[in-house]
């Protein structure tokens, strides 16, 4: 109920991801203006569960605890209570990730739960980010962690074997960076952790040589959200570019499905949502803009991350890693 446009792009997401994929879907809000937009045809598929209240974007964060009649605390309920296995939220992010930490809990040995993000790079693959959001201060073993669990969720959400960690600073080497991210090199290295390549700048984001970047959430959010303001910026001064040059219209023409390709990788639909890392069970935070498509690919996000067992091999990983200690 909380997203910019209402319950109308969360429905009709739902009713494409059930046309493509197998799960059993849960809508939680406000039934008399839910129930309408499903189809005839699929109100047999989909469940309701009644939320009359809304935490609206200018609510702060920690409002949601105390309103339990609020669509995204029930939302979030279902899945503690094991009635749902993931919830997918479109409304106010920090509410849904206070409510994912506090009411789900955070699964064995984590410390601070990550928000994951995924970045088109060079490769057209996707590179791992996080954390983006939900810490804005972190500690060195903050980020170790952080780095376990990109490593794990890049493993089994993209099959890569061992994936490549880095550690976003102002430079590869080994003494660039501040006193945080210095010693957090430092553990990295004296754990041995699998796939840690050392540092990465941030253009090392784009051109796929690292599977995982690892920052805490007050740069990473940054980095999220300057790239989302380049690529729609590029993509305005392209388009403008075109429309001003007779010689570039006749190119436009030819390059048309190259532009349409350039802006699928960019479009943030395309990736869905951002999963929070380190909770138990699933919590998928999707953009408060999110139009059906993107509510379509945050719900196979959900379905993914919970058939992988994304995790069970987190705690698997953490307990290998204080083992080392």
């Amino acid at each position: 109920m909380g997203g910019d446009f209402g319950p109308e792009p969360i429905v009709k997401g739902t009713i494409e991801a059930l046309k493509a994929y197998r799960f059993v879907p849960i809508l939680v809000g406000r039934r008399s203006e839910i129930l309408p937009l499903i189809p005839v045809g699929f109100k047999d598929k989909i469940s309701i569960v009644e939320a009359e209240d809304v935490i609206a974007m200018s609510d702060a964060a920690t409002d949601a605890l105390k309103r339990k009649e609020s669509s995204i605390y029930k939302a979030v309920e279902l899945v503690r209570n094991k009635e749902a296995d993931g919830v997918v939220s479109a409304g106010h992010s920090g509410a849904t990730m206070t409510l994912a930490t506090m009411r789900l809990g955070r699964l064995k040995h984590v410390l601070r739960p990550a928000l994951v993000t995924l970045m088109p790079n060079k490769k057209k693959k996707r590179t791992v980010l996080l954390d983006v959001g939900a810490n804005v201060d972190c500690r060195p073993e903050h980020l170790v962690q952080f780095a376990v669990m990109g490593s794990c969720y890049a493993h089994d959400m993209w099959n890569i074997h061992i994936p490549s960690v880095g550690l976003l600073a102002n430079g590869e080497e080994e003494s660039k960076g501040n006193e945080q991210t210095k010693e957090t090199f430092r553990l990295l290295q004296e754990r041995q952790m699998k796939g840690f390549v050392g540092n990465v700048e941030g253009r090392d984001l784009f051109d796929g040589s690292v599977d995982v970047v690892v920052c805490d959430g007050f740069i990473g959010n940054l980095v999220l959200k300057s790239s989302e303001g380049v690529a729609s910026t590029i993509t305005y001064l392209i388009k403008d570019y075109i429309r001003k040059s007779p010689v570039a219209i006749t190119g436009a023409l030819l390059m048309r499905k190259v532009f349409k390709l350039l802006t699928k990788e960019l479009d943030y639909a395309e990736v869905g949502g951002a999963p929070l890392i380190g909770v138990k069970g699933c919590a998928i935070v999707s953009h408060g803009k999110s139009n059906s498509k993107a509510i379509k690919h945050a719900i196979k996000q959900a379905i993914d991350f919970v058939d992988t067992g994304v995790n069970a091999h987190v705690e698997r990983a953490l307990d290998t890693a204080l083992r080392k200690d």
